[in-house]
């Protein structure tokens, strides 16, 4: 039978998905309080770090098994610089972090209309009287 001698290091399970509007990062952190979550930008890096406690059950007498990980969380990321890290933003619900990275106005993508004439469609010389 496993006991809980000592805090195991883990590394919560993260995606990231990019848009033309931003990078969006979640992260799996069941049973993690929110203030025991920490999220920081700089240079360039994102560093998610926390805890997640373990919290015996009382009314459970004698454990079987316990697999799940605790302790002590970092999970550092590079992030380009075409994120604007002043509007980076975080939600936590349902033990899933969600971090929104959003992309600075010059980096995304903008579509110009080009106009298009025929060879024939040439603008013609203006003659001075």
């Amino acid at each position: 039978m496993s006991s809980p001698r000592a805090a195991r290091p883990w590394s919560p399970a993260v995606d990231i998905v990019e848009s033309e509007e931003a990078l969006t990062l979640k992260a799996d952190l069941p049973d993690v309080k929110i203030e025991d979550i920490d999220v920081r930008v700089e240079n360039n890096t994102l560093t998610l770090s926390g805890h997640r406690k373990f919290e015996k059950d009382e009314n459970v007498k004698g454990y079987h098994r316990i697999e799940r990980s605790f302790g002590e969380f970092t999970r550092t990321f590079a992030i380009p610089n075409t994120v604007n890290n002043e509007a980076v933003s975080a939600d936590y619900t349902n033990g899933v972090l969600t971090i929104q990275l959003p992309k600075k106005e010059a980096a995304k993508p903008r579509q110009v209309k080009v106009a298009v004439q025929t060879g024939d469609a040439r603008p013609q010389p203006t003659v001075a009287n």
